[in-house]
């Protein structure tokens, strides 16, 4: 049985004490008893003693960089050996979106999961029962499995649409231009067909595709009529076409971006509160999920207001993930009151990342 300060907490519990839950993190991860076969296999190779030497978030900068290992090493290496009943319910084994390289595996858990979603559930209480239609990556990528909750949880119908990022970063990379059109244009012809004889509360898709939409007139009307509420994620959004979405094109229907990463195994929400300067800001899950910003040439943490690279770590009994230098620039923004790490607002990709051009597509 794990610590109780590792546990998930109910509604309106204040999260663990972060020392004492970066404490007790360590010595589940790294205990025999406890701790999954990766991480007591890649211990033997750390410079350090993750339980005698990370006694707070800040030590966490003592991890190398582990998750290009997790495009070749077996998932269930990745499961810790502490889990027990419930803990262990496996929700599936989801894949990074191939931007850099060859796709990275993660198993996610069940617990976790819900867990996950419900942090971005409050921008969702009032709507009752809703339809929802995920124009957006299923199959390996996590963002379809939400989705999917997220219909469940409003006692609704899910309507999907089959989306393959990797083929249309393919195409872009090879600078088929009009065979990325032609495909994007099937996406949304499939989305159409449901806007139009089907009932839809909550349209989840990526900017993209968001744009795309916009470009017909009479599904912009089908959604200013049916749709209550719009979640985009997967691809970043400049505080123009936000704004404009927000106040011109979809005025009175909330719009609210989840930015995250399958190799976080999960999502920060976008504030309640809107910026003077339109960009959107997002707030992570502190202890379970925390940003960092850095200066990619030194791995600094950047002041506060600043643009830096993100850092991310998830920090869980289901799995870590430490120090992980993500694809994407941000402004570091004071996290709230008590929390881990920062904040972000004005994600978006770097030009290149490793030997690889960042391509973003439409996820």
């Amino acid at each position: 049985m794990s610590p109780a300060v590792l546990d998930l907490p109910q509604p309106g519990q204040s999260p663990a004490d972060p020392d004492e839950y970066i404490g007790a993190l360590m010595r589940w991860h790294f205990s025999a008893e406890t701790g999954s076969p990766f991480w007591l296999r890649r211990a033997a190779s750390l410079p350090f003693d993750p339980i005698a030497d990370v006694r707070g978030f800040d030590d966490l900068r003592l991890f190398p960089n582990v998750v290009d290992e997790f495009r070749e090493v077996p998932v269930a290496d990745l499961i810790p050996r502490g889990l027990r009943g419930a803990d262990r319910v496996v929700a599936g084994v989801y894949e990074s979106g191939g931007t850099t390289g060859l796709p990275k595996r993660f198993v996610m858990f069940d617990r976790w999961m819900d867990f996950a979603l419900g942090w971005d559930e409050h921008h969702y209480a009032d709507l009752g029962t809703a339809n929802v239609l995920a124009i957006a990556p299923s199959g390996p990528h996590m963002f379809g499995e939400f989705a999917r909750r997220r219909a469940r949880r409003h006692d609704g119908l899910l309507f999907t649409i089959d989306l393959d990022p990797r083929w249309i970063k393919r195409l872009i990379e090879r600078g088929d231009t009009a065979e990325s059109e032609r495909y994007v244009a099937h996406i949304v012809d499939q989305a159409a067909h449901i806007l139009r004889t089907q009932p839809v509360g909550i349209l989840i898709t990526t900017p993209p595709l968001l744009e795309r939409l916009t470009r017909h007139d009479d599904l912009v009307e089908l959604i200013r009529k049916e749709v209550r509420f719009l979640c985009w994620s997967g691809a970043h959004m400049d505080a123009d076409t936000h704004e404009i979405l927000r106040t011109e094109i979809f005025p009175g229907i909330p719009l609210k971006g989840l930015y995250g990463s399958t190799t976080i195994l999960g999502m920060s929400r976008e504030r309640d509160t809107e910026r003077p300067d339109g960009l959107a800001s997002f707030d992570p899950p502190s202890p379970y999920i925390v940003f960092r910003v850095v200066d990619p040439a030194t791995g600094d943490d950047v002041p506060v207001g600043t643009r830096g690279q993100v850092v991310m770590n998830h920090l869980t009994k289901y799995a870590l993930i430490p120090n992980n230098l993500e694809r994407d620039l941000a402004l570091k923004l004071e996290p709230p009151a008590g929390w881990l790490g920062c904040s972000v607002a004005d994600v978006g990709p770097v030009a290149t990342f490793g030997d690889h051009t960042v391509i973003e597509g439409v996820y």
